[in-house]
């Protein structure tokens, strides 16, 4: 299948120079970005579009996807009554048919919102990879160890089983929190990671609760507790580290770890703001990333990307913080980094993950910095085509997926309604 764009606004993300030109797809690879060239090559579909912009699609680097059945339903609640009271009691209900469903709803919004992979955490792999194959979707798992279901054995075989020659599927080492997880089960985690010099990621200093909690039990932030266990000996990174201190966000930049922020969920659930400022004058790589459905609950790349940078400018007191082109490669270049993807970036042999956005709207005009106005006007009603491993699974308000969406709507809806009694 050979597709492609002419006529267009390219904005690569190697620099946030925007040029008129072109960018040619082949099977599941781009092959070519540039300005305007003969082509003797016989296309399948040849797409005008009408100097509107081209760019790497987006990458949400930390959300749960089989939690849009709580979409709603476990609301303003600060996040230790949230997850004890609402979110642990109904998921012991989950079958992997309904994960597998409620996945799919999930893959739809992200498609809507120009989000072409995910660094998925949840329950049941197993159902995440048929939901995100089934709809020919890119998704990197993370491990989700706890002391309540999932193991270290389930993560190794995981590990295993899903980091082969599927250009969509991968999988990473992970443990879903500090506070859920014994000391033996943490050190196990470390164990495999050495095992197989793997990173490792975890949901990290969310809250000043679970700060101060880790503290009082070993003496130790929970950046410091993790490092002195060998967590990080091999990279990887953290989800939210919102309460970072000075010495953890060295510890951060001395390893060359990720870090992953969830403005909106953070917001939401009142956990604080973090420090990104002062992770950008360490140089440390910064991603975006949702959270699920049921603290966010909106899985909004657009939303993300301008609460980052306003939240930022709100707590330093200055306007001049996180520069929106520092955001969008936030969105897109960060990401791919972190999670070892092929992609972020528009150039010849990149995984063909890519967006149209709509220029001929109101919130995107003047036609005067395109790439500030993404972050500071642009919305998911801007997200015009959607291509996914290069095949458009979104164009122009219609899903290209393989199912009739009002169904899969209903049939969410009875799951819900069941768990729900």
């Amino acid at each position: 299948m050979r597709t492609r764009f002419y006529n267009a606004r390219v904005l690569t993300m190697k620099d946030f120079d925007i040029f008129l030109g072109e960018v040619w797809v082949e099977d599941n690879k781009i092959i070519y970005v540039g300005k305007v060239k003969d082509s003797s090559f016989c296309f399948d579909r040849e797409i005008d579009v009408q100097k509107n912009l081209i760019m790497p699609g987006f990458i949400n680097a930390h959300t749960h996807s089989g939690m849009t059945f709580l979409r709603s339903i476990a609301d303003d609640m600060p996040l230790q009554q949230w997850l004890n009271e609402k979110v642990f009691p109904i998921e012991t209900k989950l079958s992997e048919e309904d994960i597998y469903y409620f996945s799919k709803l999930a893959i739809l919004e992200y498609l809507t919102s120009g989000i072409t992979a995910n660094f998925d955490m949840y329950l049941n792999p197993e159902a995440i990879v048929k939901a995100s194959l089934d709809m020919k979707y890119r998704t990197v798992l993370c491990g989700a160890v706890n002391d309540f279901c999932l193991s270290v054995e389930d993560v190794e075989r995981c590990f295993n089983e899903y980091n082969q020659e599927n250009s969509l599927i991968s999988y990473v080492l992970g443990f879903s929190h500090e506070y859920t997880n014994s000391k033996k089960k943490i050190q196990q985690v470390a164990a495999l990671s050495h095992k197989y010099k793997a990173p490792v990621y975890t949901h990290l200093s969310e809250t000043e609760y679970e700060v101060n909690t880790c503290k009082e039990k070993t003496g130790l932030s929970p950046v410091e507790y993790l490092c002195d266990l060998g967590v990080y000996d091999y990279g990887g990174g953290a989800f939210h580290c919102v309460h970072m201190s000075e010495h953890d966000l060295d510890l951060f930049k001395e390893k060359h770890l990720n870090i992953v922020t969830n403005p909106a969920s953070n917001l939401k659930l009142a956990s604080g703001i973090a420090p990104i400022q002062a992770m950008l004058q360490r140089k440390i790589n910064i991603c975006l990333g949702t959270d699920g459905p049921a603290s966010n609950n909106c899985l909004d790349m657009f939303r993300e990307m301008f609460l980052v940078t306003g939240l930022a400018k709100y707590k330093n007191c200055d306007a001049s913080a996180v520069d929106a082109y520092e955001v969008l490669k936030m969105a897109t270049v960060n990401g791919a980094k972190a999670l070892n993807l092929n992609c972020g970036v528009l150039e010849a042999g990149k995984l063909a993950d890519l967006i149209i956005l709509d220029l001929h709207q109101p919130n995107m005009q003047p036609i005067h910095n395109i790439a500030k106005n993404i972050v500071y006007s642009g919305s998911k009603s801007n997200v015009k085509c959607t291509m996914v491993n290069g095949k458009i699974l979104y164009e122009d308000g219609h899903f290209h997926v393989g199912f009739e969406i009002e169904t899969l709507y209903d049939e969410v809806q009875k799951r819900v309604e069941r768990l729900m009694r």
